[in-house]
């Protein structure tokens, strides 16, 4: 089912045109992941689906309805959930204070279903606390509950940060570089809890810098270049289109070359604001 869709979006900072036309889906139950070079317009295609940047042209549509009008606060009441490529956490409270933040906007919002979506429990509709103990849990982050956030190190607090945003239910994730800060380790086990948020029914779109993560765990790619929609499809296909290599490499090499089976598009992944 698709979750999100994204109709011909262009976003035009005066003569600047960042997004070009784009169009993309985003399912239920799979880690969409949208890659590109330096200022390809990742962050500002996640911002026009949220709402912070108006688009020129084009819609966004969630669970099939017309969103592109409305409100930041309203995309995020009706299940937009987001990380940001910028770590955004509240310093000086503990790892539970800052679940709770998300929890309490979300009960806030009393259109919201109460019942627990399937990638946390199995349904029902816990004690505040209880659900709390829950993302903990799921994020292995139960040791550090009550510890300031400002104390942990940058890979525990983007666990924080995608705690908080798990919290408010969302039927949609976008992370924007969420391994950042996380060592091989760490993100083999974030990669795996990306996996199983999905198979559990949340929909997620990814942009990240970290292309063994992005071809483990992403069953579909969007790439941009310039703002435009190069390539999409599966993680093999993209890695092998010539267009892609062209944006990462400045050619495209041919298939024997040991640039084309071993392409890193890693080192060219990472944006500025774009």
């Amino acid at each position: 089912m698709n979750l999100l869709e994204l109709e011909s979006l262009s976003v035009r900072f005066g003569g600047h045109l960042a997004v070009s036309d784009v169009s993309m889906k985003v399912e239920g139950g799979r880690v969409s992941g949208l890659i590109g070079p330096n200022g390809a317009g990742k962050t500002t295609t996640f911002n026009a689906i949220c709402g912070v940047v108006t688009p020129s042209s084009g819609r966004v549509s969630l669970g099939g309805k017309d969103i592109s009008k409305i409100g930041t606060h309203k995309r995020a009441r009706l299940g937009i959930g987001r990380t940001f490529q910028r770590l955004e956490v509240f310093s000086s409270l503990t790892v539970r204070e800052n679940i709770q933040v998300g929890l309490e906007i979300r009960r806030s919002w009393s259109r919201r279903s109460a019942t627990l979506p399937q990638y946390l429990a199995d349904g029902g509709d816990p004690k505040p606390e209880d659900e709390i103990n829950l993302i903990l849990e799921r994020l292995d982050l139960g040791p550090l509950a009550e510890q300031p956030v400002g104390a942990l190190p940058t890979g525990h607090a983007r666990l924080v940060e995608l705690g908080r945003a798990l919290a408010a239910r969302p039927s949609v994730l976008l992370l924007d570089e969420p391994a950042s800060g996380l060592d091989d380790s760490e993100t083999d086990i974030f990669g795996d809890l990306l996996i199983t948020l999905a198979a559990n029914g949340l929909g997620i779109l990814l942009v990240e810098h970290d292309v063994a993560l992005v071809m483990r765990v992403c069953s579909h790619l969007s790439v941009l270049d310039f703002g435009q929609v190069i390539a999409s499809g599966s993680p093999e296909e993209v890695r092998a289109n010539e267009a892609v290599l062209s944006a990462y490499l400045g050619t495209a090499p041919a298939p024997e070359t040991p640039e084309y089976s071993g392409i890193d598009l890693a080192g060219s992944t990472q944006e500025a604001g774009s």
